[in-house]
């Protein structure tokens, strides 16, 4: 009987771990993450860079906005990011502020 009780122990951690993960998560709009997707193939999967470009990963969302708008209106000096950055609505670069805030550097 005690092994029986240790199983479903076992089973019930198995069972319920992963949902008060996934609870955990934040949940991302899937047309944030499709945004998202094309800034992997300079700043890495989910914003976290190996080297060169900026990791996107975990910065504070006023100063993605903030960096981002600079880029857009021209004030901020940008080779490729500043025509990458005209292609967004300051609707989308909200989405992709709260996208990379969420993600674990």
């Amino acid at each position: 009987m005690k092994i029986i009780m240790q199983q479903i122990a076992v089973i019930s951690c198995a069972i319920t771990i992963p949902l008060i993960a996934a609870c955990a998560t934040p949940t991302v709009d899937k047309h944030s993450r499709n945004l998202a997707a094309s800034c992997a193939a300079c700043h890495g999967t989910n914003g976290r860079s190996n080297g060169g470009p900026p990791v996107l990963a975990g910065l504070e969302k006023s100063y993605f906005i903030t960096q981002m708008m600079s880029m857009k209106s021209g004030t901020r000096p940008t080779t490729v990011m500043g025509k990458h950055a005209k292609g967004y609505s300051d609707e989308e670069i909200a989405m992709l502020a709260d996208f990379y805030s969420a993600q674990k550097p």
